[in-house]
């Protein structure tokens, strides 16, 4: 495994498992499977629904907590209640996690953040970060931090580089996790010649190509699946690496085009929206 190095020290791997979109059966199973064979970094959200299934994974798969990089997210409609932080580590069976978010710059988002700084301070969350504050909700918060987040989770991948972002974001040390890391499934970005070649001389595929992009950029990446034989191609990327003129070939892609746009209606029903969490 290779990791990053945080702003306040910590250690994070390069890459793990992303559960957006995956139920709670095939969560619990995709985490287990994932520990299992090598992963250290398991990101979840309280509106995945699915944390309880990712504890219990994580409980199965036998590799000890503390070695374990566990990222959650705190929803919007979450922000003003106090007892968000407890209840989302009851639902993942552990007493901190290595990574809390807010998820949305929706709502009063502020008082959201004064929770993860809460957190931090006791020990509950040892890294916070902040989820989709691109652009003036970044500009908003960093006149307003008391704590400076270690991470930010956003779109990137080659289409969409996050220059402009990144540039933002190295000034405080704040490192990117990027979703959507192959383009939602979009077939033109796997498609794209520079990725099968590439692949043919490495001997990967598209994918994996692209996943290791992310990792030389510094970015953390979270792919997500629920199918087992995925979740293991992807982890196979730390066995070559990508020369500067071939990450440089790479970059000529970038269109500056995202595949989610972010509306004004769409954050106030985040605000409104509450999760419907898996029973105990």
């Amino acid at each position: 495994m290779e990791f990053v190095t945080l702003n306040n020290g910590l250690k994070c791997p390069v890459i793990g498992l992303g559960t957006f979109m995956i139920s709670p059966a095939d969560a619990q199973v995709s985490v287990r499977e994932a520990l299992k064979m090598g992963y250290r970094c398991i990101d979840t959200a309280n509106a995945y629904v699915n944390e309880r299934a990712v504890g219990r994974g994580i409980k199965e798969s036998g590799v000890k907590r503390e070695d374990i990089f566990l990222s959650t997210k705190i929803w919007a409609s979450e922000y003003e209640n106090e007892n968000a932080v407890e209840a989302t580590l009851e639902r993942l069976g552990t007493d901190y996690v290595d990574l809390l978010y807010i998820h949305q710059p929706a709502g009063n988002w502020l008082a959201g953040y004064r929770q993860l700084e809460k957190a931090y301070r006791e020990g509950k969350a040892k890294a916070i970060g902040i989820s989709n504050f691109e652009g003036k909700y970044l500009d908003e918060l960093q006149t307003k931090w008391e704590i400076v987040p270690q991470f930010m989770q956003a779109e990137a991948h080659p289409y969409f580089t996050q220059n402009a972002l990144m540039q933002q974001l190295d000034k405080y040390g704040i490192r990117l996790m990027s979703w959507y890391p192959l383009g939602h499934g979009d077939k033109a970005l796997l498609n794209e010649p520079i990725f099968a070649n590439l692949g043919e001389k490495y001997g990967k595929t598209p994918a994996q190509i692209i996943l290791r992009w992310h990792t030389q950029m510094g970015f953390v990446v979270i792919p997500g699946s629920k199918n087992v034989a995925h979740i293991k191609d992807n982890l196979d990327i730390l066995t070559f690496r990508l020369s500067d003129a071939e990450m440089e070939e790479i970059e000529k892609l970038n269109k500056n085009v995202r595949y989610y746009t972010r509306t004004d209606e769409a954050l106030a029903g985040f605000a409104a929206w509450q999760p419907v969490y898996e029973e105990a």
